[in-house]
């Protein structure tokens, strides 16, 4: 492909993307609301799906008496300290992550990860995934504002020198695919979201190849 032809960056999303960790997330938001006297229920979960920690704390106090409890900020640093603990007892890759990640450094297009994560925890998951793998990483606080925002995706975007409309987002939230959107990126989503209007779904990243990232970017006005 040449550089007309093929995307100036593919940008990742994180967890329920390139790794697994919607349920460890969910059990780190059921283990702090319980702790709070407030036990989540399955509409919760649903709510939870693609929230920063930043929102995710604001959802879990919102249900609390707040009265003498701690705060939203307090909240987010207990959703990080249970995530992240279990984070530290790995992370498993979904299917393809890896081989997408090594089509685009064969073919010289540069990986960005962008996830609306603390920076912990985004570390940790690095580890796993392999951090050589991307040009760069955008966490929670590296933008003004989080996903749905654009900010983070307009971030990676003007740090790898590129237009954003020639960039790739690959997400699977709703939350995350309005961030891509907004920010101007062609906007894969993978998994059970996938019926998103507008965008492009896959079942799996299996599916995701170098030619189909090429008709996205193709569509956009050079």
């Amino acid at each position: 492909m040449s550089s007309r032809e093929r995307p100036a960056a593919v940008l990742f999303d994180m967890d329920g993307t390139l790794v697994d960790t919607e349920d460890l997330w969910w059990d780190a938001c059921v283990e702090v609301a319980d702790g709070l006297g407030s036990p989540l229920g399955e509409a919760d979960r649903e709510a939870l799906f693609g929230l920063s920690v930043e929102d995710a704390a604001l959802h879990i106090t919102a249900a609390l008496d707040t009265t003498g409890g701690p705060g939203a900020p307090a909240v987010e640093t207990m959703l990080t300290d249970a995530f992240t603990r279990r984070l530290e007892n790995g992370v498993t890759t979904l299917p393809g992550a890896v081989a997408l990640l090594e089509a685009l450094r064969a073919a010289g297009i540069p990986a960005g990860l962008v996830s609306a994560s603390p920076r912990p925890v985004v570390d940790l998951v690095l580890e796993t995934v392999g951090g050589h793998r991307f040009r760069l990483s955008v966490a929670a606080g590296d933008s003004a504002r989080n996903k749905p925002a654009p900010d983070p995706y307009l971030a990676a975007a003007a740090r790898l020198g590129v237009d954003p409309a020639a960039c790739v987002a690959v997400e699977d939230s709703p939350t995350g695919v309005a961030s891509a959107r907004s920010a101007g990126c062609a906007v894969i989503v993978v998994g059970s979201s996938g019926a998103v209007s507008g965008v492009t779904a896959v079942p799996t990243l299996e599916s995701v190849d170098l030619p189909l990232l090429r008709r996205l970017v193709s569509r956009a006005p050079m």
